[in-house]
């Protein structure tokens, strides 16, 4: 039976270390997960493949909101990618469109030939595309080896039906990596659904500070809720419990 592949999306090194510890296949290393990720510090990348054994892929992506991007967001994106390959991290992930929802394929087709010999995974601006079938032929020309997607849906589960559909168009020419609510609860239904091989998953625990003394918490303007005496985590734990799901699977 081939093997299914799992990518856990971490916010920090030590969160990289517990997916690896859990069984993950590869990282994806982000920040600011209240912005839906940016890409993370050069302190961060160095440590994160000082302490990694496995795949370390890491997000480019500039800022918050849309993925339109200016000429200076630009640059700033290559001078990301290059110092990952200083680094010697594996893979790079982002994603550019137009300002009329469809794949940038010249700006992509430049980071994807500049990340090389890192390969380069189309995000979940996927997912923000106006025509889901013309991106992916798209995300395909410019080079890309994967496309993390819900299914243009909050949720993988509510979009498997576009995730079969893009599978089977694909035919081989590049991996669809379901993302989106993947959970250690719902990854055999995905698996048996979507017939999917790669899944992008999290585990996100909260960690309280230690700080003894405290002042009263001023808030981080978080989508999670955070405040300064509290710091997201990944949990190896649940991480373990998807894994496992595979492997019995597998077995």
């Amino acid at each position: 039976m081939i093997k299914v592949i799992t990518e856990v999306v971490v916010f920090s090194v030590e969160g990289a270390i517990a997916a690896q510890n859990g069984g993950a296949d590869r990282i994806e290393l982000c920040e600011n997960v209240h912005d839906g990720g940016t890409t993370p510090s050069y302190g961060t990348i160095v440590q994160a493949r000082n302490n990694l054994s496995i795949q370390l892929h890491v997000m480019i992506r500039p800022r918050s909101g849309d993925f339109l991007y200016s000429d200076i967001e630009f640059e700033t994106m290559k001078s990301d990618i290059e110092q990952c390959k200083v680094i010697g991290v594996d893979g790079v992930v982002f994603g550019i469109l137009d300002s009329d929802a469809g794949v940038d394929k010249n700006r992509c087709k430049q980071l994807v030939e500049l990340a090389k010999p890192m390969t380069s995974s189309f995000h979940r601006a996927f997912d923000r595309s106006k025509n889901p079938l013309l991106a992916l032929e798209d995300v395909i020309e410019c080079g890309f080896v994967r496309i993390l997607t819900s299914g243009q849906k909050p949720t993988a589960i509510e979009g498997v039906n576009l995730i079969l559909d893009l599978i089977r168009l694909a035919d081989n020419r590049i991996i669809i990596m379901p993302g989106g609510g993947v959970r250690e609860d719902n990854i055999l239904e995905l698996i048996n659904k979507s017939g999917a091989l790669e899944f992008h998953t999290s585990a996100r625990n909260i960690k309280y500070s230690k700080m003894k003394y405290r002042k009263n918490p001023l808030g981080l303007g978080s989508s999670f809720k955070l405040n300064e005496f509290e710091i997201l985590g990944t949990d190896e734990a649940i991480i373990k419990q998807f894994v496992g799901k595979i492997n019995f699977r597998n077995k």
